[in-house]
């Protein structure tokens, strides 16, 4: 089986780990802030917060903005439920824009005409998480203008874009943003077998998450409240949790960043290769933004909704790991049950009734991705 994803791992990766469970630290020592000083320079920003997971940065990014109960919480129905799942158990009420159909975005237009009505309606979200689908970021110049005319804060969902570029700058450079997530699940550009970072510029909101993974405990005096009783001594300021990275994922992270560039450029090469193999098949191919470089963790291809599985289940047959990224969150019976509906959303469920994820990873050889495409146009043959 060809899967549609698949890590990467040289023996410079596992020797990086090893010298860690050699070492004095598997937690909280020297391995966390090189990687996290590694991703804030490859990105721009200033600072750079691991977490075990993007979910849990993504967490911890919401609460630092002081998301939480009466607040409102927007992004797109198109990503994983974890993007949503934040703003709930941050107490906050979840809503959704639609996307644009060229890009599988947030679509600018529908964000700026709901954040004038919310605005009139005197019901404005504190927090908007465009996601940057498939390593393509979203019109973020465009996003983060709308938000600021409303005072509107924005973290953008980078789980698949670490690599990526837009209107010449990387994506988490913060030019447009508060807070940028990055994931490092084995499947992303980078890997840390789990993981997550969260960049910023605002050193203010750096020191917060910082805290917030970490049971919100400092040992800083500057911020206790009251003298310090001693080297021991720590307080908690506020309630946090236990999201912290390990030096194992940190150190294979750190490895992985070296390659981050060639990375990225080796999925690019392979995504023009299935756009010349696959121009003359049935099917449209994704959108290639003109001041966008996509870090191209997803390659989706549409096709007929009413050949979708027969086309999706030849592939599996056939040893073509396929997959569908992502069936619309308003859809799933956790969010049904707030209210939510078919039809509420209807480019991304007309996204999602066609879409079909193909094999794209930095390993793919080419004759395994020529066995792709035979296997495409095979399968959309039979079905038409």
């Amino acid at each position: 089986m060809i899967p549609y994803g698949r890590q990467d791992i040289t023996d410079d990766d596992v020797a990086a780990v090893e010298a860690v469970l050699r070492s004095d630290f598997l937690t909280q020592g020297p391995a966390v802030p090189r990687f996290e000083a590694a991703v804030a320079r490859a990105t721009g920003a200033a600072h750079g917060v691991a977490a075990n997971s993007a979910t849990s940065a993504l967490h911890i990014a919401c609460l630092a903005l002081g998301l939480g109960a009466g607040d409102l919480m927007w992004t797109t129905p198109i990503t994983f439920v974890a993007t949503a799942n934040v703003g709930a158990l941050c107490g906050a009420e979840v809503d959704f824009v639609d996307i644009d159909p060229e890009s599988f975005n947030m679509d600018p237009a529908a964000l700026e005409a709901k954040l004038d009505a919310a605005a009139a309606a005197g019901r404005l979200p504190k927090l908007v998480i465009p996601v940057h689908m498939c390593g393509r970021s979203a019109d973020m110049a465009r996003i983060g203008a709308a938000c600021r005319r409303h005072g509107v804060r924005v973290i953008e969902d980078a789980s698949h874009a670490i690599g990526g570029r837009h209107a010449g700058a990387p994506v988490g450079a913060g030019v447009w943003s508060d807070i940028t997530v990055f994931s490092f699940h084995p499947v992303k550009i980078v890997t840390t077998a789990e993981g997550g970072v969260a960049v910023t510029q605002d050193e203010g909101l750096a020191a917060a998450m910082e805290r917030l993974r970490s049971h919100g405990v400092t040992r800083d005096p500057a911020l206790m409240q009251g003298a310090s009783e001693g080297p021991w001594y720590y307080q908690q300021l506020e309630l946090g949790l236990n999201y912290r990275m390990t030096e194992m994922q940190a150190a294979l992270g750190l490895s992985q960043m070296e390659r981050l560039g060639a990375y990225v450029a080796r999925r690019n090469d392979l995504a023009d290769r299935y756009d010349a193999a696959l121009v003359d098949l049935p099917v449209d191919l994704p959108g290639r933004g003109g001041q966008t470089l996509s870090a191209f963790h997803l390659y989706v291809i549409r096709v007929d909704p009413t050949r979708r599985r027969a086309i999706f289940e030849a592939l599996r047959a056939a040893g073509i790991g396929v997959n569908v990224h992502y069936i619309p969150v308003h859809l799933q019976p956790f969010w049904r049950a707030r209210g939510f509906a078919p039809g509420d959303f209807p480019v991304a469920e007309a996204y999602y009734a066609r879409a079909i994820s193909i094999p794209l990873y930095a390993g793919l050889s080419e004759a395994d991705q020529d066995r792709v495409v035979a296997a495409i146009a095979s399968a959309v043959t039979e079905a038409a």
